[in-house]
């Protein structure tokens, strides 16, 4: 067990989305899954032997999905960084985790279950932050007019 894992909380599709973000990602299963019994049902007030938890993994890192209710909701303040190292890994996962979202700005996402995800490419840290200034500021320039981050247009505004 790790000591540190994400749980996200979810009105009633913690499996549907787990098997969603396990079916998009290699190195992806799902580990367990708990259903609410009896006094967790009536404490909780969802359905006796509904889906409460699903333990899984995303990329070989443990996750684990709650059925809590309506009660909260997710927003862009906390998302998942996704670092690719290849242009058609970006536009994989960017298709896929969009798929009945919404598409935003310099990498970031929105999927349908308002999951926010960063998709970047892993070398995005070293062009932004070149010592020279003029350098960086020519790759933020070209990210600010993407959606869809383009590794190979990132390149080009390092190489000027």
């Amino acid at each position: 067990m790790k000591k540190i894992t994400p749980c996200l909380w979810f009105d009633g599709k913690a499996e549907e989305a787990a098997n969603f973000y396990v079916s998009i990602f290699n190195d992806s299963k799902i580990v367990n899954i708990s259903r609410y019994g009896k006094d967790g049902a009536k404490a909780s007030g969802m359905p006796e032997g509904s889906v409460m938890t699903v333990k899984f993994q995303i990329d070989g890192e443990e996750f684990l999905a709650l059925n809590g209710g309506p009660q909260f909701t997710f927003s862009p303040a906390v998302s998942f960084i996704a670092n690719c190292g290849t242009q058609e890994e970006i536009d994989h996962l960017w298709e896929k985790l969009s798929e009945g979202g919404a598409k935003e700005v310099c990498g970031w996402l929105r999927d349908k279950y308002g999951i926010s995800w960063q998709i970047v490419p892993a070398v995005l840290e070293e062009l932004i932050s070149d010592p020279d200034p003029v350098v960086s500021e020519r790759v933020m320039r070209a990210m600010l007019q993407m959606k869809k981050l383009d590794i190979r247009a990132l390149e080009n505004a390092y190489n000027g």
